[in-house]
């Protein structure tokens, strides 16, 4: 075993971040609670200018908690939320915790075939839907326990003027209507459930710290998706160490964007329980779009980013070329991929504030690592352990044995945010979680003398693309289906912010499928960020002794053609 001092990254710490932080015994409905307690005036939630305060979400899950409960939605159940980030989802996501039940999030923008895995996994019987997925999920409802279905209109959450322009017989409000809404036959209406229900009896049995408050799927390290169980406690310690390692952020003063999907991990954590927790004014886009973010800042300026590193570089961009101030954002954290050093930069030129990379993985609530928000970060590295953090650099092919300072291994973590294992799959569950409490990562790091952590490569194949997670085996599955594809390799390429996926493929003798032909049939299985972005068609693809296909070398394969892979060769 290494001799390394225990925990020598304390001393890289920022001034205020404590070593450890207290996880209360609480819920994340006390937390809620709390804050509204508290901050009862001040705005929670910031929809295109309509404004909802603390002391009206209370209110407002209190109603949707008692109208689940009437849908017959119990303790320990499950429950799919399909929806983009709006004050609807806010308020479904604390109201089935109120329950005692379990929020399962989904992706809106899934194809069929991938929101059915999930559903016929988890078995949720009730799910909240965007209406615009509503039909979707009915292709699929009778092969999952989905029984009920709840849509949502998400225009109803719009100012009142924007509502009225919404339905002006013209071009562009068409577009709008047609973007945010469409009639969801067959379903109940959340708007009318809640008018219906008065707010749940304050006797109704609450969930305890240690009940599993979401499952958020993943495909960890083995590019399956499983359901990682999280508990109140994870995600409340995840929030607390959040809020440690930004001692300067202040309670009840503070706007964060939720440009990040609520339904991703790091959304999720960074941008609602982590908002919630401070009684920050939490401002809602359903899609990254830089023209509303930067009408956002005119209307109430962010203070605090959570974001990957394509929307600091285009918001910069287009707020220097516009002479729009952003100079509020004192604090931005970084993740999902590396943070270019041009990136952040740019992003402190223009804001004048401090941009950090973190790391974190779903199994981990998700965030574990992070540089300090001070000057003391490097950039090229991804930060410290957390508070109440351990991290160890091991042998990969042996988790007790720790490498030393400087030298490459799988980074462990260890900590009250670390998940307790995946949804009904032990034995996936023991390949990552060792008995002593050890979450293997999957990921290869070196980490220096002070701590400071540096992502080296992935054991996993993971394809990291807009923040979010691609699995080579499910864009490979969805190309095979393709007439005239006989074979496929998903992989990763690198660009100026981050990576695309890029497909090899080989086809049928006499097949004359073009590229743009195999990319459009490929979106009948594959969420948009998903299709291949560029396909190359070789002869044949390089394996393994056993017939695996060695993505790695299609990768360096494709990097080592002029322009990095991005000739058709089949043109």
């Amino acid at each position: 075993m290494s001799t390394l001092p225990e925990r020598p990254w304390l001393t890289s710490y920022a001034a205020g971040v404590p070593a450890d932080v207290e996880v209360p015994n609480q819920s994340l409905v006390d937390l809620l609670d709390e804050s509204s307690r508290r901050f009862g005036p001040r705005p929670a939630l910031d929809f295109f200018g309509a404004t909802t305060s603390y002391a009206e979400l209370q209110t407002a899950v209190a109603r949707a908690a008692e109208a689940l409960r009437r849908l017959g939605v119990q303790a320990g159940d499950r429950v799919a939320l399909v929806l983009p980030n709006c004050p609807q989802h806010v308020v479904a996501f604390y109201a089935v915790l109120r329950l005692g039940a379990i929020v399962v999030e989904h992706n809106p923008l899934y194809t069929p075939q991938e929101l059915q895995h999930q559903l016929a996994d988890h078995g949720a019987e009730v799910a909240v839907v965007w209406d615009k997925a509503a039909r979707v999920l009915q292709q699929i409802a009778a092969d999952t326990s989905v029984r009920t279905v709840v849509s949502v209109d998400m225009t109803t959450a719009l100012p009142r003027l924007k509502r009225w322009l919404l339905r002006v017989p013209m071009p562009s409000a068409r577009r709008t209507r047609t973007a945010m809404t469409a009639p969801a036959p067959g379903t109940l209406q959340w708007e009318k459930l809640l008018a219906a229900a008065e707010p749940i009896d304050p006797t109704y049995p609450r969930p305890s710290s240690e009940d599993v408050a979401v499952l958020q799927y993943t495909g960890g390290t083995t590019g399956t998706p499983k359901g990682a169980i999280l508990s109140h406690r994870n995600l409340l310690a995840n929030a607390i160490q959040g809020r440690a390692w930004v001692p300067g952020l202040r309670a009840g003063e503070e706007t964060i964007y939720a440009i990040l999907p609520i339904f991703h991990a790091y959304g999720l954590t960074l941008c609602l329980t982590f908002a919630i927790s401070i009684g920050a004014t939490l401002v809602l886009f359903p899609r990254f779009d830089v023209d509303q973010v930067l009408a956002a800042m005119k209307r109430r300026p962010v203070t605090f980013l959570p974001a990957v590193p394509p929307v600091y570089q285009r918001l910069a961009a287009a707020a220097k070329e516009r002479g729009v101030d952003l100079s509020s954002a004192r604090y931005g954290i970084s993740g999902a991929m590396a943070l270019p050093p041009e990136t952040a930069t740019l992003w402190e030129e223009v804001t004048g504030g401090l941009l950090a990379e973190g790391y974190g993985m779903t199994e981990a609530s998700p965030v574990a690592v992070g540089n300090p928000i001070s000057t003391a970060r490097r950039i090229g590295t991804v930060g410290l352990p957390f508070p109440s953090t351990e991290a160890r650099v091991v042998d990969p092919e042996n988790p007790d044995q720790d490498r030393e300072p400087g030298a490459s291994g799988e980074l462990l973590l260890r900590g009250p945010q670390v998940f307790s294992g995946y949804w009904r799959q032990p034995e996936e569950t023991a390949k990552v979680l060792l008995p002593d409490g050890w979450l293997r990562t999957g990921d290869i790091v070196e980490m220096d003398r002070d701590g400071f952590i540096r992502v080296v490569d992935r054991i996993k194949e993971l394809i990291i693309t807009g923040g979010f997670n691609v699995y080579p085996s499910e864009v490979e599955d969805a190309l095979r289906r393709v007439p005239g594809v006989v074979d496929a390799a998903a992989v990763g390429l690198p660009t100026a912010g981050g990576e695309e996926v890029v497909a090899a493929v080989v086809l049928a003798e006499g097949a004359d499928t073009s590229e743009s032909a195999i990319r459009e049939a490929s979106r009948q299985h594959l969420a948009a960020y998903k299709v291949p972005r560029r396909v190359v068609v070789v002869d044949e693809l390089p394996r393994s002794q056993i017939g695996k296909v060695l993505r790695r070398q299609v990768r360096e394969s494709l990097l080592s053609q002029p322009g990095g892979g991005q000739q058709n060769q089949s043109s």
